[in-house]
C-alpha cells in the first residue's frame, strides 16, 4: 500500500520462485504496472528466453489483466550495474531500468489539498523519540507539531505530531512538511496500531484497513514449569505477566500474530502463519531473556457447510533428479498429492505438491534429510479442504526417570535403544526427554547411572565406551518433533523437550494422547 508499481526481479536460470507467485499476485490484485527485469544474464546455465516465457505464464495463471501482461522485460547484471532493453544491445549502465521506470510507474495519486487522510502501514522505533508510525500520505498535507485525529478500529482519539520524518532511500531525514504520496514516519504517537488512519479533527474519516491472511498455525506458549526453570543465568522475564506483555507487544507489531488467553492463566495461544514464523518469534524473545515451554504446532480449522476443514499449501519443491521418488513418497504418505512437475533437464526437477498444512508439521528436517541437505521447499496457502486422517511420528520417545547428570556408561548401554539428544556431562530432571526410541511406544531409562566400582580389575571387562553423536535440537526442529503430550522447554542457552507430565507413574501411555489429539481437532 505504500508502493505505486512494482519491479519483479528474476534469476536468468532459477526463473519464478514460490515467493515470485506470492509477492505478484498481491501486487497484481493492487493493480500495480509491473516492470520484468530478468537478472544474472551472465551465468553459465542462464537462459533468458525461457524463463521469460515461464513469467509470461506465471501472469497468466494469476490471472492478469491484459494491460498488466503487456509488461516490459529488461535484461540485466545487477552486480556491474548493467541492463538492457534487448539481449542484443550493447550494455554499459542502468540507465535504461531508469528510463523504463519514469515511462511506465504513474507519479503517486492523491491530492496534496484535500483533507489529511495518512494510512499507518509498519510501526518502528527510534532510540531518541520513540515509536514511530510508517505510513503513507492517500491526500492532504501534514506538518509538524501539528494537532491530528487516529482512527481505530473501534474509537477516535486527537494527538499531536511531535517529529516528522519522510524517506531518502533506505535513511529517515527530519522534515517540516510532507504532501500526498509520500511515504512518512510520525513520532509522538504512542497507542497506535497497523491498519489506524491519521486524519485531520474536521475530516475524521478513516481509510479501509488492511487486512492479512488468516494465520493457518496455532501453538501454546507458557510459564517454564520445569524443574530447571530460571537457573541460567541469562533468564530475566520468567512471569506469566511478562510472558503476556510481550506477546501482546509482538501482535502490535506484526500483523501475522494473533493472541488469545486459555484456561489457564499462564499458558497462551499464539496464531501464525507457519511454524518458521513461530519460531522466529521464540528465538527472539529467547535472546530477549525470556523463558517458555512451548507445545506442538496445530493447524487452525474451520467449520464449513458443517464439515471440519483444515488449511492446504501449495508446496513448491526443487530437487535433484535422483531425489524425486523418495521426495514423492514421503509427501504421498502425508497426504500430498503431486499437480506438476517440471524438468527442464539440467539435472534439478521442480514439483508442485498440494497437501494438508497439518502434513508439513515436522516434514522439513525429513525432507533435509532425504535430499541430503540439497532440496529446496516453499509452501504457499492454498485454501481449505476436510479434515482427514494422517500419521505423526512413528517412533516414541526415551524419557528420564530419575534427576542427575547424564553418565557415559548409562548412555553406551541405552544407544541400542534409539538416538540420543545430548552430550554425556548435561544434567536431566524427571521426565526429560533425552531421545528418540527405535520403538512406536515411550520407555523411561536411567540415563545417570555410573559404572560401580571395585577393587579387581580385568582388562577383558574394562569396555571402550563410543557414544554416537548425539542430534542437537534448534526450536524448529524441536516444535516439528514434539508429540501432543509433550513440550519444548526454551531457555537463553537451551533447548530442551520434555513430557507434559513429568512423573513417570502419573503419565497416560503414548497412544493414548496421540489418539485423543488427532481425532478431536481444535477448532
Amino acid at each position: 500500500m505504500m508502493a505505486d508499481g512494482a519491479l519483479l526481479l528474476v534469476d536468468a536460470a532459477e526463473g519464478p520462485l514460490p515467493q515470485t507467485r506470492f509477492v505478484l499476485r498481491k501486487c497484481l490484485e493492487r493493480g500495480f504496472p509491473i516492470i520484468v527485469v530478468i537478472n544474472k544474464i551472465d551465468r553459465s546455465d542462464a537462459r533468458p528466453h525461457e524463463v521469460l516465457s515461464e513469467v509470461f505464464d506465471l501472469f497468466c495463471d494469476l490471472e492478469a489483466s491484459d494491460a498488466q501482461t503487456d509488461f516490459p522485460a529488461l535484461y540485466a547484471v545487477g552486480r556491474d550495474g548493467l541492463a538492457k532493453r534487448e539481449l542484443s544491445d550493447e550494455a554499459t549502465s542502468l540507465v535504461p531500468l531508469f528510463d523504463t521506470i519514469l515511462e511506465k510507474i504513474p507519479p503517486a495519486p492523491g491530492d496534496p489539498d484535500a483533507p489529511l487522510q495518512i494510512i499507518i502501514c509498519n510501526l518502528a522505533h527510534d532510540d531518541y523519540v520513540g515509536r514511530l508510525a510508517v505510513g503513507r500520505i492517500v491526500q492532504g498535507t501534514i506538518k509538524k507539531a501539528q494537532n491530528v485525529v487516529v482512527v481505530g478500529e473501534s474509537s477516535t482519539r486527537e494527538e499531536s505530531v511531535k517529529v516528522l520524518f519522510t524517506f531518502e532511500g533506505l535513511k529517515r531525514t527530519p522534515c517540516e512538511s510532507a504532501a500526498a504520496g509520500e511515504n512518512v514516519a510520525i513520532a509522538g504517537i504512542e497507542d497506535l496500531d497497523i491498519g489506524d488512519t491519521i486524519a485531520t479533527p474536521e475530516f475524521p474519516v478513516a481509510l479501509p484497513r488492511i487486512r492479512v491472511e488468516e494465520p493457518t498455525i496455532k501453538m501454546k506458549i507458557g510459564v517454564n514449569t520445569s524443574p530447571f526453570a530460571g537457573q541460567s543465568k541469562a533468564s530475566k522475564y520468567l512471569t506469566s505477566r511478562q510472558l503476556k506483555e510481550r506477546l501482546e507487544l509482538e501482535t502490535k507489531k506484526n500483523l501475522a500474530i494473533k493472541l488469545e488467553p486459555t484456561d489457564s492463566p499462564d499458558t497462551f495461544t499464539v496464531y501464525g502463519r507457519g511454524e518458521l514464523g513461530l519460531a522466529i518469534l521464540v528465538e527472539t524473545m529467547r535472546r530477549e531473556g525470556y523463558e517458555m515451554v512451548l507445545s506442538n504446532p496445530e493447524v487452525v480449522t474451520r467449520v464449513i457447510d458443517g464439515k471440519v476443514m483444515e488449511p492446504v499449501e501449495l508446496v513448491v519443491i526443487d530437487v535433484p533428479d535422483a531425489f524425486i521418488g523418495v521426495v514423492t513418497e514421503r509427501l504421498g504418505r502425508r497426504r500430498g498429492r503431486m499437480v506438476k512437475m517440471h524438468n527442464p533437464g539440467f539435472g534439478r526437477a521442480r514439483l508442485d505438491f498440494r497437501m494438508p498444512s497439518r502434513g508439513l508439521i515436522g516434514f522439513r528436517s525429513e525432507f533435509l534429510t532425504s535430499t541430503r541437505g540439497t532440496g529446496l521447499l516453499n509452501t504457499l496457502f492454498d485454501g481449505w479442504e476436510e479434515w482427514g486422517p494422517m500419521i505423526r511420528r512413528a517412533n516414541g520417545a526415551i524419557v528420564a526417570d530419575r534427576p542427575g547428570e547424564a553418565t557415559p556408561y548409562a548412555l553406551f548401554h541405552l544407544q541400542p535403544r534409539g538416538v540420543f539428544f545430548l552430550n554425556p556431562g548435561e544434567k536431566v530432571y524427571e521426565g526429560m526427554i533425552v531421545g528418540e526410541h527405535n520403538r512406536p511406544n515411550d520407555t523411561d531409562v536411567n540415563a545417570i547411572k555410573e559404572k560401580k566400582l571395585s577393587n579387581v580389575r580385568n582388562h577383558g571387562k574394562d569396555e571402550n565406551v563410543a557414544l554416537a553423536a548425539p542430534r542437537i535440537f534448534t526450536i524448529e526442529t524441536a516444535m516439528e518433533w514434539i508429540d501432543a503430550d509433550e513440550l519444548v522447554e526454551v531457555t537463553p542457552d537451551a533447548v530442551r523437550v520434555r513430557k507434559r507430565i513429568l512423573s513417570c507413574n502419573l503419565r497416560p501411555r503414548r497412544q493414548d494422547a496421540i489418539e485423543d489429539a488427532q481425532t478431536q481437532p481444535a477448532g
